[in-house]
Parts: C-alpha cells; structure tokens; sequence
C-alpha cells in the first residue's frame, strides 16, 4: 500500500512517512494508490466483531505492513478502552428509519477522538521506532485542538502547537485546550477567523526550510490517519443497520470535509451507502457546490454551529481528485484558480457525477435551535447544534423514505451548553471528569495573523534535542 498526492508531483509514501509527512511536498493531500476491497463475504464475517476488532480488520490493509499486526492491535484497544461507551459509537433509534450516531463519548467529547485517540499512539509508535521527534502544528475550528492535545499531551517526542480563532469557539471547547499544563502543549489564538488558521498551518508546510527545520507533521484531517480512522465507523453503522443486503445513508455535519469524506472511503471499500447529505450552517461553500456547482468563497459568519464556520474545505480536494479522474494536474490547475479568484466551478460532467451520490441542505440558526427544542420534547435527549443540523438536514433531504438514514451526533451537547440551554431551559451538564474545567486556569498566547509572528513563536519553543 503506497500513497500518492492529489497533486501529482510528490513522491508516493508508505504509511509510516504519510503519518509523519501530513500535507504533501507539493501542497496536494495523500490518498491511497488503491482502495482496499471487502467483499459481501467479508461483510457478513465482520458483523460479530467487537469495535475494535472491526477497526483493526478495516484499517490494518491500509497499514501496508508498516507496522506489526499486534502492535497495531494493542494501540487499538488502548485507543477505545478510553471511551465511555462499550460500543465506542452507540446506535440510537429516532423512530422512522431515522437513526443517530453518537460519536461522542471519547474523552473530549466530540468525534475527533475517534481518530486521535489512535493518532496519538500511531506517533509515538513510529517516532521510538525512528528515534525521532515532530513538532506537530494544527489548526481547529473546536474539537480538533482538544482532541489532539488530548492524545499527544506529556509525549515525549512531539511538540504540539494548536491555533483556533480567538473569539470563535465556545468556551469549554477553548478551556479543554487552554487549561492543559503539559509543557509540550501550546495553544494559539489568532485574531481571525478558522480559514486563517488553517492557512497559516499549510502555509508552514509549504515553507519547506521551515517545515524541514522544526520537523513539520499534521493531526488536522489533512493527515491520513485521520481519515483512515474515521472510516471505521461508517462500516460499524453499515453492518448493525443490515450490510451488505441492505444499502443506507448518512447525513454528516461537515466544514472541511473530512468527516464525510471517510463515508464516501467506506463506500468505495465496499460498504453500499445509498446517500451521502453535506449538513452545512450558514456558512455553505460546501452547499452552493452541490446544489449548484458554485463553490465561492464568502466571509465566514459565526453560527450556533462553530466547527462548521468554514470557507475553505481542506478535504475535499480528495474528492475532486476522484471526480477528475485522478489527475493530479488538473486538481493542482483548480485549487490554484481557486486559491486566486475564491471560486471553483467544475464541468458540468463533473459535477453531476457528484450527484449520483453527495446531496446538501444548508440550516440556519433558528431551525438549529428549534431543532434542539424538538428533540428534547420528543425524545428526551438533549443534542448539540453540529447535531441538530445534521438531523434536520436528514429529514429535508432523504431521497427515499425506506432508506435507513444515519445522522452523525459529533459533539457532546455540553460543548455547547449556552445555544442548549437557550433552546430546551435545560443547562447540559459536563461529565465528572470536566466539571472543574470552567475554573481551571488558561494558558494560551494570541498572536495576530501573520506568518512569520507564528513561525518565530514556534521556534522559540519547539524541542529541538
């Protein structure tokens, strides 16, 4: 199993370089040269595995041989016995063929964990093996940043540097990175916007002296670990639900793509998903592509919604690498154009062929909010916005009424404890391992945005030795 760049100019990867590499040398992202194929066989087998057997069984062909089989076994189950559920991402029943999946209940409760949980030991497994060490520099809209804190806290041989957008993230999603004392951890608030973190992070890549000098690696979902982790539970969702007799769907909130993306990975591996719903807020680049072949950068706007509040989505030049054919050319041709006009449309062959599958629905702030209200009275169950957006956008947009759709619950409702409460009257509580965090103290530092600040900030700090 090798990896090429949707650029085409990078030299292909094993796993091991893909997961310390990140973005590509040529500014492209990794993607499997091939997809590994499951059969109905296969299908069938997996239904009786446990979580973690499943998401060894999927992933361990993307492995490449890279890393021992038991190794990569233990790091699996290491990863999920941290979760509070025993099923790691528990089914729930909305009645009408209308199910959610929690994805939460990982040890920052959001379904970053999932994949960084793993991601964590990944590194740390490679990096001993190497003898080396990274200095790890992401971008997070709000879960990502404490997610990946979460997993590479106290290691020795990473420094993490996590930038978010000061002002434009919830409060305990900045408290679950802030008040975190590990001395490799340093959190980065911009004065921008999530677009603009994430563009100072690749632009660090691209300065390939800069990025050589401090040993530049990613967790954001430009990583294809992270992606290769998040397939797994769209197989998991697949097969309680009747794969591979029975074809489904899902409905995911997504800004960068990277979410759905995985789904879209299960489907060409094999999994038969029907229907695949881009759930967007107001903030719908991703929307105005599907719904029209019109993908235009505009301001971004802050919503109830915050990890959605995105422009620019990273992950789904992934996607365009397929509709166009795998040519890296043409991608690197379009995202160029893009990058200087703001505006990406593609031939209107293209784009229809997205359409066979992708659909999108845009939800604004109100409807989250009655949406919220909704489903407490009805069901009982308190939800956060990214959620509601996503069943909302479910119901809207389900193309055939028989299909089993599958809403992806990403964050804990918690995280979000003010457009709740404002919603139900009911204030969510933290779990018990959280509940001093809005008295913990803070320890970031804001910079504006501007990257030669961030790089002189980085080196200043970084464990060279």
């Amino acid at each position: 199993m090798h990896y090429i760049s949707t650029r085409g100019e990078a030299p292909a990867l094993a796993f091991d370089d893909v997961l310390l590499t990140g973005l590509a040398r040529d500014g492209g992202l990794y993607v499997p040269e091939s997809w590994p194929q499951f059969s109905v066989a296969d299908l069938e087998a997996m239904r009786a595995f446990s979580y973690s057997d499943l998401a060894c069984r999927i992933m361990t062909p993307f492995l490449g041989g890279t890393i021992p089989e038991e190794d990569f076994a233990e790091m699996v189950a290491e990863a999920y016995a941290s979760f509070e559920s025993e099923d790691v991402v528990p089914m729930v029943d909305m009645g009408d063929g209308q199910w959610l999946m929690e994805l939460f209940h990982g040890p920052t409760l959001a379904f970053k964990d999932v994949a960084l949980q793993l991601l964590g030991r990944l590194f740390d497994h490679v990096l001993q093996k190497r003898g080396e060490r990274v200095t790890i520099v992401g971008a997070t809209s709000g879960d990502t940043g404490s997610a990946a804190i979460e997993a590479c806290k106290d290691r020795e041989a990473i420094d993490i540097f996590m930038l978010y957008p000061f002002g434009r993230v919830s409060e305990v999603q900045q408290r679950q990175m802030t008040t975190v004392t590990s001395t490799n951890v340093h959190n980065v608030a911009i004065e921008g916007t999530f677009d603009d973190c994430q563009d100072l992070v690749k632009a660090c890549f691209n300065d390939l002296p800069f990025r050589d000098e401090v040993n530049l690696s990613a967790v954001n979902s430009i990583n294809w670990a992270r992606i290769m982790a998040q397939i797994v539970y769209y197989f998991r969702a697949g097969l309680m639900l009747g794969a591979p007799e029975k074809s489904i769907g899902f409905t995911v909130p997504t800004g960068n793509f990277g979410n759905i993306y995985a789904g879209y990975a299960a489907h060409l591996m094999g999994l038969s998903v029907e229907q695949f719903v881009v759930a967007s807020n107001r903030n719908d680049i991703l929307f105005r592509f599907f719904e029209k072949n019109a993908m235009e950068m505009e301001m971004v706007v802050p919503t109830l919604s915050p990890s959605m509040d995105i422009q620019v989505s990273s992950n789904f030049e992934r996607l365009l690498f397929d509709l166009l054919d795998r040519d890296g050319a043409k991608v690197s041709h379009a995202m160029t154009k893009f990058r200087d006009s703001g505006k990406l449309t593609i031939a209107e062959t293209v784009w229809e062929k997205s359409r066979e599958r992708f659909d999108a629905c845009r939800i604004d702030d109100v409807i989250t909010t009655e949406v919220i209200d909704r489903v407490y009275r009805e069901c009982g169950m308190l939800i956060d916005p990214h959620t509601a957006v996503a069943i909302e956008a479910a119901q809207v947009k389900r193309r055939n009424p028989s299909l089993e759709m599958v809403s992806l619950a990403t964050a804990h409702p918690a995280k979000f404890p003010d457009a709740v409460k404002n919603a139900t009257g009911i204030m969510p509580a933290l779990p018990v391992h959280l509940s001093d965090l809005l008295e913990r103290e803070e320890r970031f530092t804001l910079l504006s945005n501007q990257l030669d600040l961030l790089q002189e900030f980085i080196r200043s700090r970084v464990n060279k030795s």
